[in-house]
């Protein structure tokens, strides 16, 4: 029996992939599809197991509290 793999491209004006984010951010595809899931990124869409993210989404910024005894770099 033989087990196909097939990849779902976005291929919709003005959307990129997860993979292609993650490249601009310089961050992993898993930590773009999180962003996506958490709702931290806008006007998002889900094709399957594909995410299309408007080209033009800025990277969304950290705005939670730091652990006690955490020091920030500085």
């Amino acid at each position: 029996m033989h087990y196909y793999v097939y990849e779902v491209k976005v291929a919709m004006k003005g959307y990129v992939t997860a993979e292609k984010m993650a490249e601009r951010w310089n961050v992993s595809v898993r930590q773009v599809q999180l962003l996506c899931q958490n709702g931290k990124i806008d006007n998002v869409t889900r094709f399957g197991n594909a995410w299309a993210i408007p080209e033009d989404t800025l990277k969304p910024t950290r705005t939670g509290k730091l652990k006690p005894g955490c020091k920030t770099k500085g």
